[in-house]
Formats: C-alpha cells, structure tokens, sequence
C-alpha cells in the first residue's frame, strides 16, 4: 500500500507537470516554457511538503488544542491508539455542512479536518465513526496522494482559469505570437476537467471501501458509520441545505462523501463510490454482531466556537 501510493503520487506529478510545460509553451513559445519549468518545479516541490497546510488553508480549517476541544482530542487520541498511530492534529473547518478529511504526507504527520456542523448533526459514535474512517485513510497512507493531488488540482484551475481569459482578452500585434495565444488558451480550456479526470485515474475509489472497513473495525461500530454516511449524503443532496462554502470540486475525493453537486467530468469521473453501496457493505459488516458504544458524549460546536 505505501510503495503504491507513493507511485501513483510520482505519477500525478509527472502527468501533471508535463500538462504544465506544454501549455506553458503553447502561451508564451520558449519563453513560456522556461517559465513553465520553474513554476513546475515550485509546485511540484510546494505541493509534497506543503500540499496539506494548502488544502487546511482552502477551507479555512483551524487547528484546535485539547483544551479548546478536549473531548474531541479524546476521541481522536483513543482512536488514533486502537488504530495503532501516533495522535494526528485535529481541526474544525467553520462550516455548516456536515462533513471530513484526514491530510498528512505520513502518519507522523497526520491531520484529521472536521466541520463544526459534522459535531452538530452527528452522535457520539457517529462522529467517532467518521473519525475512524479518516483515521485508516491515514494508516493505509492515501494521504499524500489525495493531498497532492488536491493542491495540483486546485492550483492548475487557477491557471486554466488565467490562461483562458488572457488568451480571450490579450492581443498581439505579432501572428505568430498571437497564434501561439489562442492555442494555449484552448489548451486551458480543457486543463481543469483534464486535472480532475487525472485525479480520479490516479486515485481508486476502492480506497473509500477499504477505509469504511478498517474505519469500522477500529471504531468497533460498523452501524454507526453507516448511520453517518447516510446522514452526510442526506444533507449533501438536499438542495435547501447550505453548501460547503470553501474548497472546489477538484477537492472533493478527500471528503468522507462529496459534498458537491457539479456536472460535466468532475461528475461524470466520481471521486467516490455510491454512498448506497459503502452502507450496504458496513451493515452486512454490523448485521448480527454486538456494537460497541465507546463514546458517550459529544461537544456541540457552534461556529463561533472556531
């Protein structure tokens, strides 16, 4: 699992540079193309060591002690024990809609990332569940790849984004120059769905399958998360529910369900498995077995508390 994951980080980076460099020099010839380089080697560099406090920064998660939230710090750190991993960092991400991620390059540097309105909707056992399911992201290191490939995500956007509009607003007086223009602005159409389909060619849904078992096995309490999941994709689908206000689509494979709704590829090519399913294969897990209530209160977190 560690030996894979690593190689499917090189390969995003690998992929996702050459995207770079190619419409680099479509925008700006050779000197596009130097730039190109140096950018891509920032980025890429950026994005391994950098990449989770990037995507903490999207949604604006904020790190709490354990005194700030002492039973949630317990929670995690009973967890993270029966998991077998050194005790994450913990963050609440102000917002209302219910939902989390775990980040880290490893698992000494893991981050477990909850909204405050997940502690508000959830039991106790509930959010332990999706604590768990984060949790075994982080022992089975997906972290690193689905981190990585958010920032790479995210900042390609942005590019498409600005190479589009200075193709379709720019001029030149020079033909060459200005054909070179119109192909890199072409190219960047097709940069930001070409980002997100990579993601999930790189990234399995099978991991969400994977972490939903060993998240129940840690957790004791495969109902549970069951129970969470539906709730989670409940308020994800409801359309008078507040949406996430922070992150993008090209984030959306590092929450526990994809809390957005948009079309074209980022739709079409899912970052996860039918939430149907991953609750048809926990009950069968739970059905018949005693659960285990380990946690028996939750705090109830407003957003002013973060």
């Amino acid at each position: 699992m560690k030996g894979m994951n690593r190689l499917k980080t090189m390969a995003l980076l690998a992929v996702l540079t050459a995207l770079l460099l190619v419409v680099g020099q479509a925008l700006g010839g050779q000197v596009g193309l130097a730039v190109a380089i140096i950018f891509a080697a920032l980025l890429n560099f950026g994005s391994y060591w950098f990449s989770d406090r990037i995507v903490l920064r999207m949604y604006r998660a904020q790190e709490v002690t354990d005194r700030e939230a002492p039973e949630l710090h317990t929670m995690v750190r009973k967890l993270s024990e029966r998991a077998g991993l050194p005790m994450p960092k913990v963050y609440i991400i102000p917002e209302d809609a219910p939902n989390a991620f775990a980040t880290g390059r490893n698992p000494q540097h893991g981050v477990v990332a909850v909204t405050a309105g997940l502690m508000r909707m959830l039991s106790p056992d509930e959010l332990a569940g999706v604590i768990a399911h984060e949790l075994a992201h982080i022992k089975n290191r997906d972290t690193l790849v689905m981190t990585v490939a958010a920032a790479l995500g995210g900042a390609l956007s942005l590019l498409a984004n600005m190479a589009m509009f200075s193709s379709i607003f720019g001029s030149s007086d020079d033909e060459e120059e200005g054909g070179a223009s119109l192909l890199g602005g072409l190219l960047a159409m097709i940069v930001a769905p070409f980002a997100a389909m990579m993601i999930q060619m790189v990234i399995s849904r099978s991991r969400e399958f994977i972490a939903d078992e060993l998240g129940a096995q840690v957790c004791g309490n495969p109902l549970a998360l069951a129970s969470a999941l539906k709730k989670i994709e409940s308020y994800a689908q409801n359309p008078e529910a507040t949406p996430m206000q922070h992150g993008t689509p090209v984030t959306a494979h590092m929450m526990i369900v994809n809390p957005f709704t948009g079309g074209g590829l980022v739709r079409l090519f899912s970052t996860h498995p039918a939430t149907e399913a991953r609750v048809a294969r926990l009950e069968a897990m739970g059905n018949g077995k005693p659960q285990t209530t380990i946690f028996q209160r939750k705090e109830r977190y407003e957003l002013s508390n973060v």
